[in-house]
């Protein structure tokens, strides 16, 4: 669904640059150098691909259910005696017969065996006839009786080596069910890889561009705390000159130490979200990651239709719902066959054998035939079954895209709302700057207090991280919105898109 995505994404190396200050090692890396490096690195992400490279062999290996299957056989046998066949009884019975005749038959038409005399005389007296065949029988006799009339057909002992195949010839469809169930397989585990991606993007999207976020804040309170230090160093000036109370000084000192403390708290929150940025990137170095990519915001995006269609063609959350209603479908298919016989061509080859019958064949060819008539209605209730798993996807894929529509039209909501929060935000600015400019050229007239100053200061920086958050909040919510449009591989486009707003303070 989204391979080129993939691909292209595992390609990105990651282009490092790397310099060395007090602090360690530090990766300058912008968000698709970033997430390259994540989807190539994430062990979720290579478990979900080998995944896909295990049942992509379960397809290959179905497809071989059309061809026959040939095994090598060996096999010896002792058993506790020998098979034989008695055939004494025949013997006693035709005995008689030969004893009989031999001394008390008459012949006659013997033919003369002599060439000289059979032309006059083609058959021997009666008297010579009766003396020959007698003869014969006697013969005959002496033969039944020194015969052997136990037969060993088989040996208690003996050994063979067969080659033998099995060709299903018809199974009622359960060998192409099982194919496209195999397929349907691996198609939902490659679109579950391409959702795995998409969550991987999301995630990145928060700590990447929150780690942006708190860099900033770092950078105001830094200002903050530049300007509260001037300020309480004029208000010292100023009282030592008796101009300004001592009260002033003390109120321009915990303004002072409050900008500090804000300033070491977002010190702290860089560090918490770069190490959840390495942890993303799956980087076990101890390094700081330095975002070169920065807050956007787009004043106009496709209109919300446009989301929620793409949802129904690309998102990979119906993409496996949709997969699971297929293999439902093939599963009503498998119990079906039930109902049908089962044929297979068979066949056996004696290779080499040991003390094996002479009686038995060297090869044996046929065809086989299953056909289960009544198995107590067990048929019948599994395809029902089936069937009910088909009706319970078809109903879990309705309400999966009812959520999906919802949630696409919460997060173009909520980015619409942050748009106008962004906007109501710089005009609200340009306001806040002029105002603590002019408290500050009065405070050095004596015309404002110190709290007034602070206030002021504050109330810039205040509005100035404010503004940033909501920057922030609207790449998280178009982040959310792609997710569930079936469209996180394009979030770097609306980066790079005209028209683009930077999130600079």
């Amino acid at each position: 669904m989204k391979t080129k995505f993939l691909i292209l994404c595992i390609l990105l190396t990651g282009f490092e640059l790397r310099a060395q200050n007090n602090q360690g090692i530090i990766k300058n890396l912008t968000f698709e150098e970033a997430l390259g490096i994540s989807l190539q690195n994430n062990h979720l992400i290579r478990q979900y691909h080998n995944q896909s490279l295990q049942l992509e062999q379960e397809v290959k290996a179905a497809k071989s259910l059309h061809l026959p299957r040939i095994s090598l056989n060996a096999s010896y046998v002792m058993m506790a005696d020998n098979i034989q066949l008695d055939l004494t009884p025949v013997r006693d019975a035709i005995t008689p017969l030969y004893n009989t005749l031999g001394h008390y038959g008459k012949f006659g038409g013997v033919p003369n065996p002599d060439p000289k005399t059979n032309g006059v005389m083609p058959y021997l007296p009666d008297d010579v006839s009766t003396t020959a065949v007698r003869g014969k029988l006697l013969e005959g006799l002496n033969t039944v009786n020194n015969g052997d009339w136990i037969q060993t057909i088989q040996a208690k002992r003996f050994g063979m080596v067969n080659a033998g195949f099995v060709f299903p010839l018809f199974t009622g469809g359960k060998i192409d069910a099982a194919n496209k169930a195999a397929r349907i397989k691996f198609e939902a585990s490659e679109i579950e890889s391409v959702q795995k991606a998409y969550e991987l993007t999301g995630e990145l999207v928060e700590r990447y561009f929150g780690l942006i976020l708190a860099k900033h804040a770092i950078k105001i309170r830094e200002t903050v705390k530049t300007g509260m230090e001037k300020h309480l160093d004029d208000a010292q000036k100023l009282a030592q000159q008796g101009i300004l109370a001592n009260v002033e000084v003390l109120n321009a000192k915990v303004y002072f130490s409050d900008a500090d403390r804000e300033l070491k708290k977002s010190v702290r929150q860089v560090e918490i979200l770069n190490e959840a940025v390495l942890n993303t990137v799956a980087d076990t170095g101890k390094c700081s990651i330095n975002p070169i990519s920065d807050l956007f915001y787009l004043k106009e995006v496709e209109p919300l239709n446009y989301f929620k269609q793409k949802s129904l063609e690309k998102s990979p959350l119906l993409g496996q719902i949709s997969k699971k209603k297929e293999l439902a479908q093939q599963g009503i298919k498998v119990e079906r066959s039930a109902y049908f016989p089962t044929l297979a061509a068979t066949g056996t080859y004696n290779i080499v054998n040991k003390d094996l019958s002479p009686f038995l064949p060297d090869y044996m060819v046929g065809v086989g035939l299953q056909w289960s008539l009544f198995d107590g209605n067990a048929r019948s209730r599994k395809v029902k079954a089936a069937k009910f798993q088909q009706m319970e996807a078809e109903d879990f894929y309705i309400k999966s895209e009812a959520d999906i529509q919802s949630a696409i039209t919460k997060y173009y909501q909520e980015m619409n709302m942050y748009l106008e929060q962004i906007n109501e935000l710089e005009a609200a600015m340009e306001f806040t700057n002029e105002y603590s400019r002019v408290r500050e050229k009065a405070f050095t007239e004596g015309m404002a207090t110190s709290t007034q100053v602070s206030d002021a200061n504050l109330a810039v920086a205040k509005i100035k991280i404010e503004r940033l958050q909501a920057i922030y909040s609207w790449d998280v919510s178009l982040s959310r919105l792609l997710y569930y449009s079936g469209l996180s591989d394009q979030f770097a486009n609306y980066m790079a898109r005209p028209g683009v707003f930077q999130g600079k303070y």
